[in-house]
């Protein structure tokens, strides 16, 4: 069972239902002892990054999800795996989980901010999810911010934007995050949702 963390902001049902197209048993849940439950979390996300923050401290989440990721494997999306690293500029310095090394920043760039669309992913590293992704993998983007800084060990895959490179998955241990929406990228994205709940 994966349990998709409900802090009153991200993109809950479209999480769950790429996760029951795929047949993986989930349920979205704001209480810590239900998700406890689950075998694996995933963290979605959408809008800006204090107010999520503040979102899930409000709510008591913030020290429940920190001892839950000692244990369980955490997929954050988009917003989620901004969350994953240390802190945000986002309007102002805000405090992550830091399960990540890494700031996340403003994307500086003559091109249109936020990117949203369809980006290619390139590979940092060997890893078994190429095997799972095709020749060519691409994936569904909406951003305005970025991680930096971080591990190069960490960095899986990730796309340009202009001059950017745009981490797009990133991995530490049984911490996992997407910058993209794999629940919106197609049979790719589907892909790596299928690969984080049997390989992670």
């Amino acid at each position: 069972m994966i349990g998709i963390i409900d802090y009153g902001m991200g993109n809950l049902k479209s999480v769950e239902n790429a996760c029951k197209k795929l047949s993986i048993p989930c349920m979205i849940s704001a209480d810590p002892d239900a998700l406890n439950q689950c075998e694996k979390l995933i963290l979605p996300g959408v809008g800006a990054f204090g107010d999520c923050m503040a979102n899930i401290r409000e709510k008591g989440l913030y020290e429940k999800i920190i001892k839950m990721a000692k244990t369980k494997p955490l997929l954050g999306i988009c917003l989620g795996m901004q969350m994953l690293f240390e802190e945000s500029e986002e309007k102002g310095l805000t405090k992550g989980f830091g399960f990540l090394k890494g700031r996340i920043i403003k994307m500086e760039t003559d091109l249109p901010v936020p990117e949203i669309g369809w980006n290619e992913l390139e590979w940092n590293q060997a890893t078994p999810l190429q095997k799972e992704l095709s020749d060519h993998p691409h994936a569904y983007y909406v951003h305005s911010y970025y991680a930096n800084a971080y591990e190069n060990e960490d960095l899986i895959a990730y796309s340009m934007y202009g001059d950017i490179k745009v981490p797009g998955i990133v991995k530490h241990g049984h911490i996992m995050g997407c910058q993209f929406h794999p629940e919106k990228s197609a049979d790719d994205g589907l892909r790596i949702l299928q690969y984080f709940q049997e390989e992670v």
